[in-house]
């Protein structure tokens, strides 16, 4: 009896080791999937997930992010771009501030530009997000992020309410080398798998959060 005791509890455990496995590379290669598509439906914003500022200058990563958002508001995705993200502590400017300046000074008009400055991630922006569209009345959004962080902020933006598409942008240090993209996804799928277990982000690296 122990034998089979014994044989029964390892081929549980076996079971259960393989499904975390398969849970795992399911998700990093959805991750991928997704990190390649590029969707573009007329929306009624376009949002641009913040990323780190040095006194009101947008980091290489948020510089990015910012000039593929300008790019689609010229093609006519939406008539508004949506800057977001807060500021740390010591920080004079959010980087919701700091991305809006930096449109207005790419020449889209102040009336076409919404400053969300709250947010240390992308969950406590993604909610603030889903607020200032409740108040407008709008409804649906393409996101404007790294590759391997759309498919989190797609579900995040979902939760909060909003119709979310995303077109990720194809420069900035985050698509730069093979390694860096293989690091983003293995923190993107564990930062995805942590929220959808616990409803919960994490703080990181800019575009990690």
């Amino acid at each position: 009896m122990g034998v089979r005791a014994g044989s029964l509890v390892g081929r549980v455990v076996g079971a259960l080791v393989l499904a975390v496995v398969l849970l795992v590379v399911s998700t990093a290669t959805a991750i991928w999937w997704t990190a390649r598509q590029d969707a573009q439906p007329a929306s009624d914003a376009i949002v641009v997930l913040g990323s780190a500022q040095y006194n009101g200058v947008p980091s290489s990563i948020f510089e990015a992010r910012l000039e593929h958002a300008l790019a689609l508001y010229e093609e006519g995705v939406a008539p508004v771009v949506v800057t977001v993200g807060g500021k740390a502590d010591g920080d004079q400017f959010t980087e919701a501030e700091s991305g809006r300046a930096y449109l207005t000074e790419a020449g889209i008009p102040e009336d076409a530009l919404l400053a969300v400055e709250e947010g240390v991630d992308t969950l406590e922006s993604m909610r603030a997000v889903g607020a200032a569209f409740d108040e407008r009345g709008w409804s649906s959004a393409v996101l404007v992020t790294d590759p391997w962080h759309a498919m989190r902020a797609e579900r995040m933006a979902e939760d909060a309410g909003i119709t979310a598409d995303s077109s990720p942008t194809r420069q900035g240090p985050a698509v730069q080398t093979r390694a860096t993209q293989f690091r983003y996804i293995l923190r993107e799928t564990a930062a995805y798998l942590l929220y959808r277990a616990t409803g919960e982000s994490i703080a990181g690296a800019p575009g990690i959060g």
